[in-house]
């Protein structure tokens, strides 16, 4: 027998399951997990996306060419400043014999002496023309890069070629200053100074970005070195000082 009162019988329930949706029809609208249970939607992942991967990578690379023209720009200034006051000092040496640099303070800091060598001409002119003539051009690459700027693998390979010049020159320099001449220039250590870290860093950026190949910018060995980077750096800096205070060091302790 069919119950005809309101709110009996399958009529209304059959309207009232149709104006409000059950509890399996709201669930079946919802994303499934891989149970078959309604779940959250998944993110996507960074690495799951190359074209979003590719894009943060270049901001990083961007962020990190910023970082290195700033460096460029403060150490060539600086190389520059040295190279030009030390041109000028050997220009007025060349003029009057007697005349004592700015920068002869002691027997060992002494640019007199270092002006007064052979090696202070390897090319047959004064050494510092190369840092004023060079220098710029670094200066000019780090404004390039700081106005935003991406540069050809063609060219980087050309500032690697000269920064690794200048830091073979600088080697020998040292050398030929503590072993051979026995005495330092303070204006010539500002170079020595600021073309090392140059050397450096240039040669970190060029190898992640892959301008030494692909391979090389893979390599787990490039990881470890550019997490530990600035140690690194700090090492050579310290053993250039350990040379020069055990070779001096018969001067350096008459002052203690």
């Amino acid at each position: 027998m069919t119950d005809d009162r309101p709110g009996r019988g399958s009529g209304l329930g059959s309207s009232h399951q149709g104006a409000w949706p059950s509890s399996a029809g709201a669930a079946s609208s919802k994303p499934l997990s891989a149970t078959g249970r309604p779940g959250r939607p998944r993110a996507v992942r960074a690495d799951a996306d190359p074209g979003l991967a590719s894009a943060r990578a270049g901001v990083a690379d961007a962020a990190d060419d910023r970082r290195l023209a700033w460096g460029l720009l403060v150490g060539a200034a600086l190389g520059l400043v040295a190279s030009a006051v030390l041109l000028v000092e050997r220009l007025r040496l060349a003029e009057d014999p007697t005349y004592v640099p700015s920068c002869s303070l002691n027997p060992v800091l002494s640019c007199g002496s270092v002006m007064a060598s052979s090696q202070a001409s390897l090319l047959g002119f004064p050494n510092p023309v190369l840092g004023v003539g060079l220098f710029p051009i670094v200066v000019t690459t780090a404004v390039v890069l700081l106005t935003g700027a991406r540069l050809p693998r063609w060219y980087w390979l050309g500032l690697q070629l000269g920064v690794t010049a200048a830091l073979a020159l600088v080697g020998w320099l040292v050398f030929q200053s503590v072993y051979r001449i026995g005495a330092l220039c303070p204006y010539c250590m500002v170079v020595w100074a600021v073309v090392v870290p140059m050397f450096w860093y240039l040669t970190l950026r060029n190898a992640k970005s892959g301008v030494f190949g692909a391979r090389l910018a893979r390599s787990p060995a490039l990881r470890v070195v550019q997490a530990w980077h600035a140690p690194i750096l700090l090492l050579v800096v310290l053993g250039v000082l350990a040379l020069v205070g055990v070779r001096f060091w018969s001067y350096w302790s008459t002052l203690v």
